[in-house]
């Protein structure tokens, strides 16, 4: 993250959510993973198994 940041969480970076598709932005707890976020919350996770097929890169 940027060491400038003062709060305006337009900055933060954000991705979609592997099962639901919806926005998730970076949170301080997901800073030493957010690669490996994948899912916007636990419901999600449950239902991991209905995502598309996601390609590894």
């Amino acid at each position: 993250m940027t060491p400038s940041f003062k709060g305006n969480k337009q900055h933060l970076p954000s991705k979609p959510c592997a099962v639901c598709g919806r926005d998730m932005t970076w949170r301080k707890a997901w800073a030493k993973n957010w690669d490996s976020v994948l899912y916007c919350s636990e419901a999600c996770r449950q239902r991991k198994h209905e995502a598309p097929e996601r390609r590894a890169a």
